[in-house]
């Protein structure tokens, strides 16, 4: 009896132990089996959200690698986040960029802190660092996932879906045939538009170029959507003229017809002897335009003005009636093969003046 009771006491004497030892109960004694922090840790402290339920002493891993524990886990920032520290092996090396999650060993598991490397790590993770909100995260929660089922049950549709199923039943039933064929048929229809894609989207572009055309001419389109019902009264009001135009010109083109088709042979029959002057014409070259500049000069060319002796043949006298009478005039001559040649003054009685002259009088001014 002496011997239980003084068991019971010494039981009793080493959890007071325990729970006194660094003022920190349990969690201040040293677990066995946990992870190989070195002779020279280094601790950083990540920011969380929520710390969910994770306690002192947890694992910190890296790719499932246990590197270090959780120490010490405070409130910060004013109560909105949490403060874990983490205590890592001197060995293990991490970016200053890695990032915290707090994870779970199984569905009922223990948590623990995973750490990332991320893609593109820079810098180095040292003693002291901090690891911000921004790249921690905390994972799913067995009981969010029953939290959300059960709102989905209670308060979703899921209630209602036997109501659905049986609507459902009353507007197909006995309609089955038809919503086979109904489904076959858009099945069709889906199957051509896939294959007409590119002209699809062909038209959706010309229509969007037609739309940008019609904004940028949106003053044109607003003025003549105002002047068009004054435009359709007039129309109106003249209907029956129109109609009665219409009306002719469709016997004009019944006219017309009936003559083409009766003048028909007529018509190729003349084009047919044309054909022999146009190759003419065509042979001609051009001597016909050289033909023309002699045309107005008939019968006495340039030409054949050196053969015809004559005084006034092919002479131009220009006299300004406004000078006094019996001045001098001055007389040009027009060679046939060069610009006109002035002769010197003479007077207007000037007799024996050679073919193709020009003869003037001056001005008051003495000008020509």
């Amino acid at each position: 009896m002496r011997r239980r009771h003084g068991m019971a006491a010494l039981l009793c004497a080493a959890s007071a132990a325990l729970v006194s030892c660094s003022g920190n109960g349990v969690y201040g004694v040293d677990l066995p089996g946990g992870p190989d922090l070195g002779s020279h840790p280094y601790t950083v402290t990540a920011q969380f959200t929520d710390a969910l339920d994770l306690v002192r002493q947890a694992a910190v891993k890296v790719g499932d690698v246990p590197v270090g524990q959780v120490g010490n886990i405070s409130l910060g920032a004013g109560g909105r986040l949490a403060l874990v520290q983490l205590q890592i092996n001197g060995d293990v090396r991490l970016p200053a960029n890695a990032t915290a999650s707090i994870q779970q060993t199984s569905l009922l598991g223990e948590k623990y802190v995973e750490l990332t490397r991320p893609a593109a790590p820079t810098g180095t993770l040292r003693n002291g660092a901090t690891i911000p909100v921004s790249s921690t995260s905390q994972g799913i929660e067995f009981e969010q996932v029953f939290g959300a089922l059960s709102l989905l049950l209670n308060g979703g549709g899921v209630a209602q879906l036997h109501d659905i199923v049986l609507e459902l039943d009353k507007a197909v039933g006995g309609r089955g045939a038809d919503l086979r064929e109904l489904l076959h048929n858009a099945d069709v229809v889906i199957s051509q538009i896939d294959a007409h894609r590119s002209d699809v989207i062909t038209a959706l572009d010309r229509l969007d170029r037609l739309s940008q055309t019609l904004s940028a001419n949106r003053s044109d389109i607003n003025v003549a959507l105002r002047d068009l019902p004054a435009g359709l009264k007039i129309l109106a009001r003249q209907r029956t003229q129109l109609v009665g135009m219409l009306d002719s010109l469709g016997r004009l083109s019944r006219v017309t017809v009936r003559t083409v088709r009766a003048s028909r042979n007529s018509f190729v029959g003349d084009l047919r002897s044309l054909s022999p002057i146009l190759r003419r014409l065509a042979a001609a070259g051009d001597a016909l335009p050289r033909s023309l500049q002699i045309l107005l000069t008939y019968p006495f060319p340039d030409s054949v003005l050196r053969a015809i002796p004559g005084d006034y043949l092919n002479a131009f006298i220009t006299q300004n009636l406004n000078t006094p009478g019996g001045e001098v005039v001055r007389i040009q001559h027009r060679s046939p093969a060069g610009p006109p040649a002035l002769l010197p003054p003479t007077s207007s009685a000037a007799t024996g003046l050679p073919s193709s002259t020009v003869v003037t009088t001056p001005n008051a001014k003495g000008g020509r």
